[in-house]
């Protein structure tokens, strides 16, 4: 098992003194790939805490640019970033904010034709892109790649986030919950709808710790990835509920043929 040096428990005593986690937690943390799709409105939020939490690779999967409108969630960046790759921008404060954490920067689109490579290697995936086509490719790929994949969603006072394990027998993937119609690239956007900054946060907290769930499963009391369960956060009551998602048998992702 690793080991933490002197400064590294210093840094992270605040997560080993919980019995939850502890020193094996954190050194399971330590020792983990996360890959992160999309650096926006989940992604931005979600990164500061899975960098926080210690996780010692994290791969940054985006092609955008920053745009002003994003700052009024996107709180990873400033006004100076503007224009700037959002992957180039995160990737630098990052090696800020802790230079021992190894990063990799991907300023690419994911594609059903690319998905499998930029995943691979990963212990999960965390996606908070803004469609669907790009969902269902990185939920098909982590699903014949064997990887656990934490989807969180929102827009204006809604939030969703859920862990699942489309490759292990009897659980569902995304595609069981939102099955063949969204494979296009045609759906809302938060410019059309708007939204409400700290929802996003909220939302991108919640994928966070359902990441880190999944990281310290058979490690630490934390590790209950809790799959094909999606929480729906309300900002407006404010109110959170639950519902568990099935394994669709006729998934063409996830279940036999």
């Amino acid at each position: 098992m690793m080991t933490l040096p002197p400064d590294r428990l210093e840094r992270f005593a605040r997560h080993i003194v919980l019995p939850e986690i502890g020193g094996a937690g954190q050194a399971a943390l330590a020792g983990a790939h996360a890959v992160l799709v999309g650096i926006g409105g989940i992604g931005s939020p979600a990164l500061q805490y899975l960098a926080a939490a210690g996780i010692g690779t994290l791969t940054l999967i985006d092609d955008d640019r920053i745009d002003a409108s994003n700052l009024q969630r996107q709180t990873l960046f400033a006004q100076g970033d503007v224009g700037a790759l959002k992957v180039e921008r995160a990737e630098a404060w990052l090696e800020r904010f802790d230079p021992a954490l190894r990063v990799q920067a991907v300023a690419m689109r994911v594609t059903a034709e690319n998905a499998q490579a930029l995943l691979s290697g990963a212990d999960v995936v965390l996606d908070g892109c803004d469609n669907f086509a790009t969902r269902l490719a990185v939920s098909d790929a982590c699903v014949a790649a064997g990887v656990p994949l934490v989807s969180a969603a929102v827009g204006r006072f809604q939030g969703q986030v859920a862990a699942f394990a489309g490759h292990l027998p009897d659980h569902s993937c995304y595609r069981c919950f939102v099955g063949d119609a969204f494979d296009a690239e045609d759906c809302d956007t938060c410019a059309d709808d708007g939204m409400l900054g700290a929802m996003a946060a909220w939302t991108a907290s919640l994928g966070a710790m359902q990441a880190i769930r999944v990281l310290l499963q058979g490690v630490s009391t934390l590790g209950d990835p809790q799959w094909g369960m999606l929480h729906v956060l309300d900002g407006l009551a404010p109110s959170l509920r639950t519902m568990r998602i099935a394994k669709d048998p006729a998934c063409r992702a996830c279940s036999a043929s």
